[in-house]
């Protein structure tokens, strides 16, 4: 597995002139691509849910679907 060095090494995403567009440290970096691809596919299925008029369950809390706030 990594360790917490290895996570604390600073990536950096280049240009295709290689100049510098961003970098933080390789943690942060694996924590913010997963989180963001994690929330993208679950809006995906949001989406897909509400166009075949199915309920959208509940995942940090009560959703519109539900207004008792019972899902």
């Amino acid at each position: 597995g990594a360790t917490d060095a290895h996570l604390g090494v600073m990536w950096s995403m280049k240009n295709p002139d290689g100049s510098i567009m961003f970098a933080m440290p390789r943690g942060s970096v694996l924590r913010c691509f997963v989180l963001n691809h994690t929330i993208h596919h679950r809006a995906q299925l949001q989406v897909y849910l509400r166009l075949n008029d199915l309920p959208v369950p509940s995942i940090y809390g009560p959703t519109a679907d539900d207004p008792t706030g019972n899902n």
